[in-house]
């Protein structure tokens, strides 16, 4: 039986949200009962340290733990792997290297459904992700100007994604609010959600101030095509 991997518990609520995404699109998909849905290996690893922290210089290094994960998966032979954490690709070339399996890329799957004619847009991320450059390049390379957060709408990212953590998902909401304002006074006309926590937060606006791409629900659609694609979803 084959079986897709997802390395997650970065953090876990995003990890849930990325399991009930990929339920809800194979049930879209035409699943009726149990034994038409792909079958789901995850190692829920909150244990793994911040990603963003160590990215910005600050934290414990995170790769011998996502390389036990990718090992953990690779022993229970896994035939995809998918990482619904954005700050943890910048680690990607090394996991895709240590996997014995194909593996998914967050940040590609997510600009590639940026809307058609898009000129600018806004990037939501952690500190980390941001400050690696990650969507920066992607956007880049398919001629989309990226507009970076400054200071102080960064820091009600953070917030945001802090609250998400907490289980604060109204106060999450709020901070997410103000830095879609001023991202739009800045000439960005979409955004991409490069945090999986941000989505939950974004489930809470009542009228985003611009187009919102999902990275969880981006990655969880590649994942889908990809199972479906080989029959996973039917037991032989």
């Amino acid at each position: 039986m084959a079986m897709i991997g997802i390395l997650g518990g970065m953090g876990p609520l995003a990890t849930v949200d990325f399991m009930e995404r990929i339920i809800q699109l194979t049930s879209t998909a035409g699943a009726l009962c149990d034994q038409q849905h792909l079958p789901l290996l995850v190692a829920n690893l909150p244990h793994i340290p911040d990603r963003s922290e160590a990215m910005l210089g600050v934290g414990e290094d995170p790769l011998p733990a996502l390389l036990d994960g990718i090992d953990m998966l690779n022993r229970n032979g896994v035939e995809l792997i998918a990482v619904p954490c954005n700050s943890a690709h910048y680690w990607y070339d090394a996991m895709r290297a240590r996997s014995g399996a194909p593996m998914l890329h967050i940040a590609e799957t997510c600009v590639a459904a940026m809307p058609p004619g898009t000129r600018c847009a806004a990037v939501l991320a952690t500190g980390g992700t941001l400050h690696s450059g990650l969507y920066q390049r992607v956007l880049a390379a398919r001629d989309i100007v990226p507009v970076v957060p400054d200071e102080g709408t960064q820091q009600n990212l953070d917030a945001c994604i802090h609250a998400v953590k907490a289980g604060d998902l109204a106060r999450s909401a709020e901070y997410l609010r103000a830095a879609l304002l001023d991202l739009e006074a800045r000439g960005a006309e979409a955004a991409v959600m490069g945090c999986t926590e941000i989505p939950l937060a974004a489930r809470h606006l009542k009228a985003p101030a611009m187009t919102l791409v999902d990275s969880t629900l981006e990655l969880a659609r590649a994942t889908v095509s990809y199972g479906l694609s080989r029959g996973w979803n039917v037991r032989r």
